[in-house]
């Protein structure tokens, strides 16, 4: 018997994740019982390993950006590209697998409330331990605690109000409604998508999953966290950020955000303060790096 298809987008953007591309892609059939489309855009990946993979699996769209447009641009780019028919994107890393089931749980809870505008599934990390990624949106204080301190304090108090989101209890059944959900796998309703002009393509790379939760809440849609569909991911939420570089980019996206949200005129010695206080972190890991 032939299988429907679902109005759904899988959009997996990639750079450099041959290695782990196969393992998400193949995840997907096993995920739903019907069709979905498999949209692949790749930023600026200048080996074979990503085209490699996508030539073998003839069902997957593949899209070369020429650049790295950076994460959330790169969604827009394929977002910009589907046809009509398409109502939810499901955007997700490379490094993820679709345990069986879970697109089809998203997708018929989606369906089922009109106020949802993302979904996304409980997170396991690469040991089986859930990953918080349904969180409240960062205060300015919690923000500036967690961005500046996480790095040379992990068990800080701001970082820890930042990662908690509720009970392990709640994490592992059930649904909640949420700030913003984590950008490593989520769906999004496509009108509530383009109604606040998708991913804020200010973000490289960071911070574009908190911005794009607290659009769709200040629009009156929802972030709902669905525990009964699962996502294993490969390369564990954990990771540390590896060099000054992308420590650089994290506090350029951290600022970004707070002072969006932070912008009145009476708090510019605050802004001034954060962005202080965040490039002394960058300076300071630069230093280490060379000794």
């Amino acid at each position: 018997m032939a299988r429907s298809t679902l109005p759904i987008a899988v959009v997996v953007v990639t750079h450099f994740s041959g290695e782990v591309l196969r393992a998400c892609l193949e995840s997907v059939p096993e995920a739903t019982e019907h069709d979905v489309r498999i949209v692949v855009v790749d930023n600026l990946t200048t080996d074979d390993s990503v085209r490699s993979v996508v030539e073998r699996l003839p069902q997957v769209e593949f899209h070369e950006t020429g650049q790295n447009l950076g994460y959330g641009r790169a969604v827009n780019y394929a977002v910009d590209r589907l046809g009509p028919e398409i109502e939810w994107i499901l955007v997700t890393n490379p490094d993820t697998v679709f345990l069986p089931g879970s697109i089809d749980a998203l997708y018929a809870a989606a369906t089922a409330d009109d106020r949802i505008g993302s979904i996304g599934p409980r997170i396991l990390d690469s040991d089986g331990t859930i990953y918080p990624s349904a969180r409240a949106l960062p205060s300015l204080g919690t923000g500036i605690g967690h961005a500046v301190l996480a790095h040379v304090w992990p068990g800080n108090p701001w970082s820890a109000t930042y990662r908690r989101s509720r009970a392990v209890e709640t994490l592992r059944h059930g649904r909640m409604e949420a700030g913003w959900l984590s950008g490593a796998c989520v769906m999004v309703r496509r009108t509530a998508f383009e109604e606040i002009g998708g991913f804020d393509d200010r973000y490289f790379m960071y911070f574009e999953d908190v911005q794009l939760g607290d659009s769709l809440g200040q629009r009156g849609w929802t972030n709902v966290y669905l525990a009964d569909a699962v996502v294993s991911h490969l390369g564990g939420h954990s990771t540390r950020l590896a060099s000054a570089r992308m420590l650089a980019v994290h506090h350029r996206s951290a600022y970004l955000y707070l002072a969006q949200k932070y912008g009145a005129w009476y708090q510019a010695p605050i802004r001034a303060a954060v962005r202080a206080g965040l490039g002394a972190r960058v300076a300071l890991m630069r230093l280490r790096s060379k000794t």
